[in-house]
């Protein structure tokens, strides 16, 4: 059925739900998982009413350095958990201004056949006002989408 399924994550408690949903999925089908995490582009500060552009080296090497361990900590959810399984995982993070955007863009890149994904369960009128990666991944995708409650 399925021989590849993306499990998008950022970290959280809610997203490690997912992935165990997503490997148990992938071994009982015999495929394998991908783990994507999506960070925010570096965005330069800028200072003052005229908005002078700040440009900072600095700033944006600990910026990157802290995203990426902020990245690779959450990645290892999926790697521990493919492990204890004995599922085949590989690993990616990308930089997106839209998280739903890099999900997708990693679910085409990697040829995922399936998407494995937490949603909080707000109301409709909460995910109208805050807003859900979940939903927009649901409207844009052109695979399956399985979303963990």
């Amino acid at each position: 059925m399925f021989k590849n399924i993306l499990l998008p994550t950022d970290g959280s408690r809610l997203a490690a739900r997912g992935i165990k949903t997503g490997v148990r999925l992938a071994k009982s089908l015999g495929a394998k998982v991908t783990g994507v995490y999506v960070a925010q582009p570096y965005l330069p500060p800028v200072y003052g009413e005229a908005a002078i552009y700040f440009p900072d080296d600095n700033l944006q090497a600990a910026y990157e350095k802290g995203v990426r361990r902020q990245a690779e900590k959450a990645l290892e959810v999926v790697k521990r958990e493919a492990a204890a399984a004995r599922v085949r995982a590989s690993v990616e993070w990308v930089t997106e201004a839209l998280p739903w955007e890099g999900i997708l863009k990693v679910a085409r890149k990697r040829k995922c056949d399936a998407i494995v994904m937490s949603s909080h369960g707000r109301g409709a009128l909460g995910g109208l006002l805050l807003g859900s990666e979940t939903t927009r991944v649901l409207a844009h995708s052109k695979i399956p989408v399985i979303v963990v409650r």
